[in-house]
């Protein structure tokens, strides 16, 4: 008689059984205790056009946006003429926009300032061991004569640890982003033979939404950091005296970039005065030599080489001399709201060979929910 396999055969349940999760964290705490950071792509679009626009739907994550990582690579180029003006590589993109699901800007800026400078001042990608600079990057391929090469930078939601975020799991409430890509007389100073080409691959760096838990989510959620291009005014002549006026802002500001380019376009350090004053509603909050403003960039942002024609003041030290990228208490941001005045000040302006300059500011603000967390909190 055969005997019965029954008791040999397992039940059909055990090979479906899925692995248990080991890095569930018992409850309680905060939200990066429950959450894991992660990286994912996005998109990779390749023989895209000099002079042309890309406006790819980012896809969902599960989880909250930290940043967007972007790696523009250009291909194509033939021959050993080709010649860069001094703000290339990063003035590939003439504008980058980068907005909320709701049409809030978040990042609007060129190249130049936004896949630069907000690298090297920010602390929101790099820091003080020049990795915020993106040509120390080991991602970085150095432009050729050929016309070809390689840079990578990242654009920050997160301004502190955990804060700043953006939720990506659900499809139909997205930020949107934008590359307005220069023409290529404009991003060559002398053109390369072929036809170059540009290859733009879009990363994110997120958090997980958290396993095993309910009602879990980052710190100040809904708080925003926003970069804005502003130009300020008037336009400034060659020794004149002058104080000029940013336009009104709003929200709690960290970072203030200032860049002064003259009549051509070109960043230059001439038009510095030799003592430069920051005024907050006619109050002279900093009044310094220009050897100063120079040696606090060096301390603050990690002994970095200073782009001509640019100089930054850091709200992100509270506790350091240095910005700590992510680790900031806030105590130190400049809070304003739409009827504060700020001006800078030049008494007088440098030399300008090619006069008019114009002045702009790069503008880092954290518009929170609520009200502003300082200190630290748990995350």
């Amino acid at each position: 008689m055969a005997t019965s396999q029954t008791n040999q055969i397992s039940p059909a349940q055990e090979a479906g059984r899925p692995q248990p999760q080991t890095t569930v964290e018992s409850s309680g705490g905060p939200f990066i205790r429950h959450s894991q950071p992660g990286r994912a792509p996005i998109y990779n679009l390749s023989s895209l056009a000099f002079g042309g626009i890309t406006t790819q739907p980012l896809v969902a994550r599960p989880g909250y946006f930290r940043n967007f990582r972007v790696t523009h690579t250009v291909s194509g180029g033939t021959g050993t003429s080709a010649t860069y003006p001094a703000d290339s590589p990063y003035n590939l993109n003439s504008l980058i926009t980068l907005k909320d699901a709701f049409g809030t800007p978040l990042i609007v800026g060129p190249g130049y300032e936004v896949a630069n400078l907000i690298g090297l001042y920010s602390g929101g990608f790099g820091v003080n061991n020049g990795s915020n600079l993106a040509s120390n990057l080991p991602s970085w391929s150095a432009f050729t004569t050929a016309g070809n090469g390689t840079f990578s930078y990242a654009l920050p939601l997160e301004y502190a640890k955990g804060f700043g975020t953006l939720s990506g799991a659900n499809a139909s409430l997205l930020p949107t982003l934008q590359f307005n890509y220069a023409a290529s007389a404009s991003f060559y100073s002398v053109a390369p033979g072929g036809t170059p080409v540009i290859q733009t691959q879009v990363d994110t760096d997120f958090y997980w939404l958290p396993e095993g838990t309910s009602q879990i989510e980052p710190p100040g959620l809904g708080s925003t950091r926003q970069w804005i291009l502003q130009q300020a005014n008037p336009s400034i002549s060659s020794t004149a005296s002058a104080r000029l006026q940013l336009p009104r802002l709003g929200g709690y500001l960290d970072s203030l970039i200032f860049e002064v380019r003259d009549s051509t376009g070109a960043r230059i350090d001439t038009a510095w005065p030799s003592r430069l004053q920051l005024y907050v509603d006619g109050v002279p909050l900093i009044d310094s030599t220009m050897a100063e403003i120079y040696d606090d960039m060096w301390i603050q942002f990690g002994g970095v080489a200073r782009p001509s024609g640019v100089i930054a003041f850091s709200r992100k030290t509270s506790l350091n001399q240095q910005s700590l990228g992510l680790l900031d208490t806030y105590e130190t941001a400049l809070s304003t709201n739409p009827g504060t005045l700020v001006e800078i000040n030049g008494a007088p302006w440098g030399t300008i060979t090619n006069s008019p300059a114009t002045l702009s500011c790069l503008v880092g603000q954290v518009v929170p929910t609520g009200a502003m967390i300082q200190g630290l909190p748990e995350l």
